[in-house]
């Protein structure tokens, strides 16, 4: 069995290579969590875009049905963007202010996405395991958001 390091390293070359400047970002952010539901079959894996109101709003996932808006500093996605850092939450019933959008989750990584050194939008994966998401999933998945941040 590949390890997680080998799979996230094909991962990041099949997004590499799905992400198309041609299309708009939707498509490319869709492929993208598709791709990454695929490979790692999570409970939930999205993400969420600032929008004109200064919330984030869903956009692309791939899993059940999700929190259509959350606010700036609200939630793991809220801290995420606000700190405009990486989160990695390994008991999300632990984390103060969780927005439990399903209470199927358990452990949550919320990577933020730059342009310009702004807060575009997050990736958002949350599993029905406690203690899913390592500094691997940290280091490839921010990957992955700089791979976006130039699409």
């Amino acid at each position: 069995m590949e390890t997680k390091e080998v799979r996230y390293l094909s991962l990041v070359a099949q997004i590499n290579a799905l992400i198309d400047t041609r299309c708009s970002e939707i498509a490319n952010y869709a492929n993208t969590a598709a791709a990454i539901q695929n490979e790692f079959k999570h409970w939930w894996c999205g993400f969420y875009f600032v929008n004109a109101n200064n919330q984030l709003e869903l956009g692309p996932f791939q899993g059940p049905v999700a929190c259509t808006l959350i606010d700036f500093n609200k939630g793991v996605c809220g801290t995420a963007w606000a700190k405009k850092e990486t989160i990695l939450v390994p008991n999300v019933h632990e984390f103060e202010g969780h927005i439990a959008c399903s209470s199927e989750s358990n452990s949550e990584i919320v990577v933020p996405i730059m342009k310009n050194g702004v807060v575009y939008a997050v990736l958002d994966i949350d599993s029905t395991e406690y203690n899913t998401f390592d500094a691997i999933d940290e280091k490839y998945l921010m990957q992955i958001a700089d791979l976006l941040s130039n699409c």
